[in-house]
């Protein structure tokens, strides 16, 4: 099966499962932390919260209640008609007791039958009744009841984990439907019916509804009688819908919200009449398009994990894959849509995980078995090419520029005379190990081992732009690296190890050649013979670098390099002029390099038997010592060695 079809399927799988799960509620839990999360985070008041004010009756208007007029806890009731006469007085337009009266004043029928006269009054009172799961209804008692113009439920059910996230603004009990508190102060101001289901609300932020307290309010009530200045100035509650309920501990009237675990009841009926009036019930997104959503999730999860080819791109995906569900939900969330962050959120992970694990199980494991087979062959960067393209690695080739690399370890076969196979495999390791590595090092290509000898060669199959700098710098670092070794080498072998370097930079056919069955990642052409050839030219001259004038012209300045002339070699027409390298941009040049360049030139200019003088003194200089022995031998000698060299 192809790789991103294998991606493909295991994220779907991961999407399925992801699915089934939400569908099953097994992950609501968790989406109910993300949930109250998002509200944390993006809650906001309506442009109707500030029409919605608290009374509510904490432990300072208890203290306050028993301090002064010797109320112990339940209150006598006809104080709080001083509460529904304050408000309006300011002007409130709903007035809604979050209190149950259902059970007689202990204070005596003549208490109930005050707060029902108070409520009577006017119009505009709201008192609560309680409706069971089982669909009892518990009333206030008559003398309340009668008094009131609506009724209002107070009870509800949180989510599982007790929270109140949605509530039913009305529920059907005994072949009737009550409303609940928030409703029934948006249906006494006007407000149109709303259906029988339950909704997600939409909190605001914590401080949103003007807080009053009790105390303050029957003080100022009472202050207000006696023509004193009151506390507090009633027009706060002009236009307002006032709901009063209790929030001291005792009083036992805490409920969670997404945003506190600690929350007046009273909150929950205020926020459904807030989303009542904005019109900002938060909708569940719909069903279909949860599912269609967290499958397509997956599958692009699986398809993108299954390409990844580097583990810094795995970690990226899922630092940004992760997070898409709760950013979408926290979006959708700012246009009052329910979208629920746990399937995706695991449709996601699955598919990243089931992708990457296809990967290594196909991908993964050719991109292993490219790594081991070639590691000890090409750089590291090669390496990594041919992993993500391993379409290289076929039979066939292409014709490119390349530096090629030579290098022969002079007299090694006479080592094998007299150094054991043990021994003579452990040297003949040790010296390749080093040579490889500084050509490695330098972005070659290792192209094969001939005994002793390194092929070697750059610009293939990456672009290496300076591959005849490279190449130069890497034959002339070797042969520091030998001469740094030689002294050690000799306590090994008995012999001083010298090496010969051939480098030329020309066209070949570079590719995989072979068989079908067996194939090598190697070159083939003239200008890989000539490299082969140069290498062995160094005999003639005594040295230990030699490369073509195309290599040289091609490092330019990187490298210093003296001419030793051109060089007839066997198997090509034309000569070639030949370099030795000598060190690197910055370095001092020899000094006897003037005097052999002076020599040569006068060999050109006819002038053999002056070059032979000049060169009498250079005995030091391999290179001189050979082009005054071929001088003595041909005064006529103008520059061109003709070799029967193979």
């Amino acid at each position: 099966m192809a790789r991103w079809r294998l991606g493909l399927a295991a994220g779907l799988a991961a999407g399925v499962l992801a699915a089934g799960l939400w569908l099953l509620g097994a992950l609501d839990r968790a989406e109910n932390l993300t949930w109250d999360w998002r509200v944390r985070r993006a809650a906001e008041p309506s442009a109707a919260a500030s029409r919605i004010k608290l009374i509510l009756l904490d432990q300072a208007s208890l203290d306050w209640g028993r301090e002064t007029g010797g109320w112990s806890w339940p209150w006598p009731r006809e104080v709080y008609s001083a509460v529904l006469d304050f408000c309006r007085r300011g002007g409130a337009r709903t007035v809604s007791f979050d209190l149950v009266f259902t059970e007689p004043s202990v204070y005596g029928v003549w208490d109930d039958e005050a707060l029902g006269a108070a409520l009577a009054a006017r119009s505009d009172a709201i008192v609560a009744c309680h409706v069971a799961t089982d669909g009892t209804i518990t009333w206030p008692v008559p003398e309340v009841r009668t008094g009131s113009a609506r009724l209002g439920n107070v009870s509800g059910q949180p989510d599982p984990d007790g929270v109140f996230r949605r509530v039913r603004p009305a529920v059907a009990a005994r072949d009737t439907v009550i409303e609940g508190l928030g409703l029934a102060a948006y249906r006494l101001a006007g407000g149109a019916a709303v259906p029988d289901s339950s909704v997600i609300l939409r909190f605001a932020p914590a401080g949103t509804y003007a807080v009053y307290s009790a105390a303050a309010v029957i003080q100022s009530e009472l202050r207000l009688r006696d023509g004193e200045n009151p506390v507090l100035d009633p027009e706060v509650l002009r236009d307002a819908h006032v709901f009063f309920a209790g929030s001291a501990p005792g009083l036992l009237d805490q409920r969670p919200t997404p945003l506190s675990r600690i929350s007046p009841g009273v909150v929950v009926h205020a926020t459904v009449l807030d989303n009542l009036l904005a019109g900002r019930f938060i909708a569940p997104a719909p069903r279909a398009i949860v599912l269609v959503a967290t499958l397509l999730a997956g599958a692009v999860a699986g398809w993108l994990a299954v390409r990844v080819n580097r583990a810094w791109i795995a970690a990226l995906l899922f630092v940004i894959g992760l997070p898409l569900p709760l950013g979408a939900g926290l979006l959708l969330y700012g246009s009052a849509v329910w979208w629920p962050v746990m399937p995706g959120t695991l449709a996601v992970a699955g598919g990243l995980v089931g992708g990457l694990g296809a990967n290594w199980a196909t991908e993964g494991r050719q991109r292993r078995f490219l790594k081991q087979a070639f590691r000890h062959y090409l750089s590291p960067a090669v390496v990594d090419r041919l992993v993500q393209d391993p379409g290289r690695l076929r039979l066939g080739g292409e014709r490119r520029e390349l530096t090629i690399y030579f290098s022969d370890l002079a007299g090694f076969t006479g080592l094998g005379e007299r150094l054991d196979p043990e021994a003579l495999t452990a040297l003949l390791n040790d010296y390749l190990t080093a040579m490889t590595d500084i050509v490695l090092a330098e972005g070659g290509t290792l192209d094969k081992y001939e005994g002793d000898a390194i092929i070697a060669f750059w610009n293939a199959p990456l672009d290496v732009p300076d591959h005849a700098v490279r190449a130069c710098r890497a034959a002339i670092l070797c042969q520091r690296e030998l001469a740094e070794h030689r002294a050690e080498l000799r306590e090994r072998c008995g012999h001083d190890l010298s090496m010969r370097v051939g480098l030329h930079t020309g066209p070949v056919v570079v590719g995989n050649l072979g068989s079908k069955q067996r194939f090598d990642y190697s070159i083939l052409g003239d200008a890989a013979n000539l490299a082969s050839r140069l290498e062995g030219v160094n005999k003639v001259f005594g040295t230990g670098i030699l490369a073509s004038e195309t290599t040289v012209r091609a490092a330019g300045a990187a490298i210093l390099a003296r001419e030793l002339g051109r060089v007839k070699v066997v198997g090509r027409r034309e000569p070639v002029t030949v370099y030795e390298l000598g060190g690197l941009a910055g370095e001092v040049e020899p000094a006897h390099w003037r005097t052999y360049h002076e020599a040569l030139d006068l060999c050109r200019a006819g002038k053999g038997e002056v070059a032979h003088r000049l060169l009498a003194g250079l005995t030091s200089d391999p290179a001189a010592r050979a082009l005054a022995a071929q001088l003595a031998a041909d005064l006529d000698f103008r520059g061109l060695w003709e070799l029967d060299q193979k």
